[in-house]
């Protein structure tokens, strides 16, 4: 199996130090993108999550930092970013399963019913300039329509159970229409960088059987101020409870 050699990791701290990653230097770095995830998925003690392309888990492995007791499962195509994945829940003491395949082709063992779906999916359009990094190219360029990756989770959901995801603005409307007819009670958080800046990225909730109709929240804005004033990190401080302090998101889906 492929892995990252020891030299070519870094050891990363989120959520102001509760989680501790193992990630590449060079190749797909977790940022702020799981962590909102994250702070997105409502779930509760004992509620099963899968997590689709968890990559190195850092999305899964927040939320088990602020609910312990979740039942975590993950599936990565790229079989060093799953070793990492194994690595990084061990070495928080979080049990997760990690299960190496493509989602277009759902390895049997995760073919049974979640009460969660997280999913943060490539959204670089295909085409353009590859990264030199291989494994970075892959985890961030589109090569599994949006639409693949919502008919996958829907497929995994128990009835009643909740998709969320986070992805670039322009997928939305090929995630929107994928949908139907098992999905609904779609809600869509904008985030936006800073107050008035147009979102370049969103969050979509859905549930499996939903009937609700189509909420389109106010944006939740990430930085303060107009512009960045320095080196200094300029967080909201709504955005720094979620991004340090590991709170929900809870607040901006009411």
């Amino acid at each position: 199996m492929s892995v990252f050699a020891d030299e070519a990791l870094s050891d990363d701290k989120f959520l102001m130090g509760r989680l501790r990653l193992l990630q590449p230097v060079r190749g797909y770095r977790a940022a702020t993108d799981p962590v909102l995830l994250a702070a997105a998925c409502p779930a509760v003690a004992g509620q099963r999550v899968l997590d689709l392309g968890c990559g190195a888990g850092a999305a899964a492995l927040c939320l088990a930092a602020r609910v312990p007791g979740v039942v975590l499962a993950g599936l990565e195509v790229q079989p060093e970013y799953a070793d990492l994945a194994r690595r990084n829940a061990a070495r928080n003491a979080v049990a997760m399963e990690v299960v190496e395949g493509d989602l277009a082709a759902m390895p049997r063992v995760l073919r049974r019913g979640f009460d969660h779906v997280i999913a943060n999916p490539p959204y670089y359009a295909a085409g353009g300039s590859p990264s030199p990094v291989a494994a970075r190219d892959r985890a961030l360029r589109v090569g599994t329509p949006i639409s693949d990756w919502v008919a996958a989770a829907a497929q995994r959901l128990e009835p009643g159970g909740l998709l969320t995801m986070i992805f670039a603005t322009p997928c939305l409307p090929e995630a929107l229409a994928a949908l139907a007819p098992k999905m609904g009670s779609a809600e869509v958080l904008p985030l936006e960088p800073r107050a008035g800046r147009a979102p370049p990225r969103v969050i979509l909730r859905a549930r499996k059987g939903g009937r609700a109709a189509f909420r389109l929240l106010a944006p939740f804005t990430l930085h303060a101020g107009a512009a960045h004033g320095g080196d200094r990190e300029d967080y909201t401080a709504a955005a720094n409870a979620v991004l340090r302090n590991g709170e929900d998101l809870s607040a901006a889906f009411r």
